[in-house]
């Protein structure tokens, strides 16, 4: 579990929105505001968790980021004693007198979800999904009864109430990957759950050229390329945005030509996107397939001048 906590206003984290990226966080902005959770949903790289952090940036709260994973348990979400405090008094005021007063204690550490409940911070649960549905139960009573309950703690307390403050946005891969577990239908009619797809190629091209730094026309030539061979993994997850900002980045901090026929730049094509396009088609020598199919997707590579 990789955790995040945010306390300052500055994000020195670049963001590229889109006017329809803008207009979604506009909308999530407003179902949080009413009070309801909300879950983004897709492909992998199609930007769930950036759009994530990036409402969760707009509540101006501390944020408290959860990596959902088939060993988180009730422990980690709410906490456990980590161990014993040991006090020792020794009183010998007078000299006759000798008094020693000793007591040990369990020391407790609050888990990441008791924290932010506690405190009213904005919790992202990225990949929720890939958690078993027996540890996601505890945010049943969180957003029905707006309570926490501290299952097995030992806690004098049986449950702690949610701050008003407190808000929560899951983000998920669908049921199809690997690894993902079935979210229960009890908790996503709790959420207001929004699909996020891959960009179309004009809002890739333009998230591409403003964070890379380069032309429209190289930014469009690489990120047709990646949506290209996208189409070939259309039952599983393709290469995403990554792949072309990978493509652009290393291609200008290398002085690779943008050129499909360049050696240089289908060999970075090839390391960057081959393993992937290998494990989503469907070939006696899926590896030599991918190569071959990236290498006809470059020579058809076209950078139109403006």
């Amino acid at each position: 579990m990789t955790v995040l906590k945010e306390k300052s206003k500055k994000d020195t984290r670049s963001s590229i929105q889109d006017s329809q990226t803008k207009d979604l966080l506009s909308r999530s902005l407003q179902y949080v505001q009413a009070g309801y959770p909300i879950h983004f949903t897709g492909p992998s790289g199609a930007g769930k968790t950036s759009l994530a952090l990036a409402l969760a940036k707009k509540r101006k709260k501390p944020v408290m980021l959860i990596h959902g994973n088939h060993e988180l348990n009730n422990k980690d979400l709410i906490g456990d004693f980590t161990g014993y405090k040991s006090k020792k008094v020794v009183d010998n005021y007078i000299r006759s007198v000798y008094k020693k007063d000793e007591s040990v204690t369990e020391t407790w550490r609050d888990g990441r979800l008791l924290e932010a409940v506690k405190n009213g911070y904005t919790l992202v649960y990225d990949e929720f999904t890939r958690s078993q549905p027996t540890t996601n139960n505890i945010f049943l009573s969180i957003l029905e009864e707006g309570i926490l309950p501290l299952y097995g703690s030992k806690l004098t307390e049986p449950f702690v109430r949610v701050h008003p403050d407190f808000s929560v946005i899951f983000t998920s891969n669908p049921d199809e990957y690997a690894g993902v577990y079935s979210a229960q239908d009890a908790l996503l009619d709790r959420l207001i759950t929004i699909f996020v797809d891959y960009k179309d190629i004009a809002r890739e091209t333009t998230i591409v050229s403003e964070k890379v730094d380069i032309e429209k026309s190289e930014a469009q030539a690489i990120t047709t390329l990646v949506s290209t061979l996208r189409q070939e993994c259309m039952e599983d997850s393709g290469p995403s945005l990554r792949a072309s900002l990978m493509i652009a980045k290393v291609a200008t901090e290398e002085d690779i030509a943008i050129d499909g026929n360049d050696p240089d730049f289908q060999r970075l094509c090839l390391d960057i996107l081959g393993h992937q396009i290998s494990r989503c088609i469907e070939s006696n020598q899926p590896v030599k397939s991918a190569e071959e199919l990236i290498i006809k997707a470059c020579e058809k590579m076209k950078v139109t001048e403006e």
